[in-house]
């Protein structure tokens, strides 16, 4: 039998302080265009990726569910200038 996992659900209000959280570990947050994010975790050395990993499955954990959110996350991300633009300096 399946069993559901319930997860919080993370707030708006809390967009913020998550992205404060992932950037303070050394992950490169941003919005890509206008509907979509990533966590450039994949960015990091194997010896950065070792420590920050284990720090990003807190920070995940903590906030909860947040896919519902993507959006909201992007125009945050994008009005503090963390974002870049598909075709925009070379990238496609």
């Amino acid at each position: 039998m399946a069993q559901s996992i319930n997860r919080r659900l993370m707030k708006v209000s809390e967009i913020p302080a998550f992205v404060e959280e992932v950037t303070r570990i050394g992950c490169n947050i941003c919005a890509v265009g206008h509907d979509n994010y990533v966590v450039g975790d994949a960015d990091l050395s194997p010896a950065e990726y070792e420590r920050a990993g284990p720090e990003l499955d807190k920070i995940e954990d903590a906030y909860g569910e947040r896919d519902f959110l993507k959006l909201e996350i992007v125009r945050y991300l994008r009005s503090i200038g963390r974002y870049v633009d598909v075709g925009a300096d070379g990238s496609e």
